[in-house]
């Protein structure tokens, strides 16, 4: 079977896909090269959109390279392509975290799995708005259960007591912030406020923010912090989130990888069931906290990101850059 052409135009389009994946503060943490001859294309660490005070390990850059990869995957699968992936293709460059083989020689037949995905993958947006207090039919739980499985990870929807921990450590960790002179300077950087916001191209700008939680308990992280944002308003977030914890055997960038392929999985799933879905890794780093995160009964995995999903506003999509400046093609 003929492959479909792949012209800088479709090159252009899998990057600007893969590149509507979410990632810490929206620090699209990303760069991509095509070697056209090979037709070969790679995905690298960006370094200078590290953060240094909320993720000295990199874990969190990349989950969000991860997930840039999984959409990769499924514009590909979208366009009639066959995309052979490798992690971590040369120990010698571990900014090198994947190589995506488009030549087909791997004998499969395209993959038309990931390829549903394809329509919501621009649909995807991080709410930070309270969700209806509304139970998740237990089918939609399993589809997202085995959307995480897929991509060698778990989803655990904890027992009451155990999302009441979660939520008590993501307290701590918004407590330690506060005590913390130094903990906000990645928060601050990688927030866009007053006219800023309206021409970013990266981080979170401030009508993606949400209103100010005046009660209940979900996990939503304050970007504004005490700086004052116009018409944000407050209002009440649902007592009883619903929370979902991924998690992955081991701990090293593979997994951390792998993560954020189910991690992006899940949420396309979830928004293609009509969920909204938010993201929180406040817990998660600090790595006494994170140690608590995990299930009490079994105490194994490694917990890479808390999940709220429920029914509520999609909210609004954040900038993104350039595909130029994210792609190079020689």
């Amino acid at each position: 079977m003929a492959l479909p052409q792949l012209d800088e135009k479709t090159v252009t389009t899998l990057v600007a896909e893969a590149t509507a994946a979410p990632s810490m503060h929206n620090a699209q943490p990303w760069r991509f090269r095509f070697l056209a001859a090979e037709r070969l294309l790679l995905l690298y660490a960006d370094l200078e959109r590290a953060m240094a005070r909320s993720d000295p390990g990199n874990r969190a850059l990349h989950i969000g390279c991860g997930a840039a990869l999984f959409n990769l995957r499924v514009s590909a699968a979208h366009a009639g392509l066959i995309p052979d992936v490798r992690l971590l293709p040369e120990p010698q460059d571990p900014l090198l975290l994947a190589a995506v083989d488009l030549t087909g020689r791997a004998g499969r037949a395209p993959d038309e799995e990931p390829a549903r995905l394809h329509g919501v993958i621009r649909q995807r947006h991080t709410s930070r708005h309270p969700f209806a207090e509304k139970d998740i039919p237990e089918d939609i739980r399993t589809t997202l259960q085995d959307a995480a499985a897929r991509e060698s990870a778990a989803l655990l929807f904890p027992g009451p007591w155990h999302a009441e921990t979660v939520l008590d450590l993501v307290r701590d960790a918004e407590s330690r912030d506060v005590t913390d002179s130094g903990a906000r300077d990645d928060l601050v950087r990688w927030t866009r406020l007053g006219p800023e916001a309206d021409a970013a191209v990266d981080g979170v700008p401030e009508y993606a923010f949400g209103p100010r939680k005046r009660d209940g308990k979900a996990p939503v992280r304050d970007f504004a912090g005490r700086r004052p944002v116009a018409d944000r308003g407050t209002t009440t977030f649902e007592y009883t989130p619903h929370l979902a914890l991924l998690s992955t055997p081991g701990d090293g960038p593979a997994d951390w990888l792998c993560a954020g392929q189910a991690l992006e999985r899940v949420l396309l799933e979830a928004t293609l069931a009509d969920l909204a879905t938010s993201l929180t890794s406040h817990a998660l780093e600090t790595p006494e906290l994170r140690l608590l995160v995990r299930d009490p009964g079994s105490g194994t995995g490694q917990v890479q990101m808390v999940l709220r999903l429920g029914y509520g506003p999609r909210g609004p999509a954040t900038p993104r850059r350039p595909v130029t400046d994210v792609l190079d093609i020689v």
